[in-house]
């Protein structure tokens, strides 16, 4: 998978993609009604081993029950690649990387624990302007 001198720089587990608070509170009180109050289902994203390396950022689905990469889903190219401010939240951050040219961009959400990783990435990609 890396190109004859590639080297990963960082790999870290993270969220790509977000649900919303109104969405999370709704479905927890209807599955909470539902179970006759025993029991209440928050929908939470899938987490992703994301691994940087000084040409390239790969994505893999992440297997829950043993902590490794399952499924290569994304690779992405560093060059031109741009980001987001980061937003800090209580218990984790993020920002959004893409191309100058594209429309569309990936946010990537880091847990609590993963600010070194987060600052290590966010140092290697300049900000948008």
């Amino acid at each position: 998978m890396l190109e004859p001198g590639e080297q990963v720089e960082v790999t870290t587990i993270v969220n790509l993609s977000s649900v919303s608070v109104r969405r999370t509170a709704a479905f927890a009180a209807a599955s909470a009604m539902m179970s006759g109050g025993g029991m209440a289902v928050i929908p939470v994203p899938t987490p992703m081993y994301l691994a940087m390396t000084d040409r390239r950022i790969f994505v893999f689905r992440a297997n829950p029950t043993f902590a490794r990469p399952e499924e290569h889903l994304m690779t992405i190219p560093r060059a031109g690649l741009v980001r987001s401010q980061v937003k800090e939240r209580l218990l984790n951050s993020s920002f959004v990387i893409s191309a100058p040219d594209d429309e569309q961009g990936v946010k990537i959400t880091f847990p609590l624990a993963g600010r070194k990783d987060r600052n290590a990435i966010a140092a290697v990609l300049p900000l948008a302007g």
